[in-house]
């Protein structure tokens, strides 16, 4: 990652964000088997940010948290206060979370590295 991308880890939290303070105008979740959070935030910041780049002035903001026994993606990000957004994105972006061939990348990539902490 380059220096413009901000990271904080907490314990059982790895936020990745291109501005601080992070905001969620857009969001989806979605559940995974324990894996490396960084991991799983850096795939899935690719694939969010390929899907809304053309959104005026959208920032990706992703979240992982660990549960007990599993991973929650948080994924979205802001968009300039003021700004429209167009109709159905949330739902898109949750279709993106689902999707099952990108599910399975973000997966392998991050089981390469399982450390299982954030």
């Amino acid at each position: 990652m380059t220096a413009r991308w901000h990271i904080q880890r907490e314990e059982g939290r790895y936020l990745l964000s291109r501005r601080l303070p992070a905001r969620f105008d857009v969001e989806a979740t979605s559940v995974f088997p324990p894996m490396d959070p960084a991991r799983l935030a850096r795939q899935a910041r690719q694939d969010v940010w390929r899907m809304l780049k053309g959104l005026r002035g959208f920032t990706p903001v992703i979240e992982v948290t660990l549960g007990h026994e599993r991973v929650i993606l948080r994924a979205g990000g802001q968009v300039p206060k003021g700004s429209a957004l167009p109709k159905g994105i949330n739902a898109d972006l949750a279709d993106l979370l689902s999707d099952p061939a990108r599910r399975a990348r973000w997966s392998t990539w991050a089981a390469t590295n399982s450390r299982g902490r954030a």
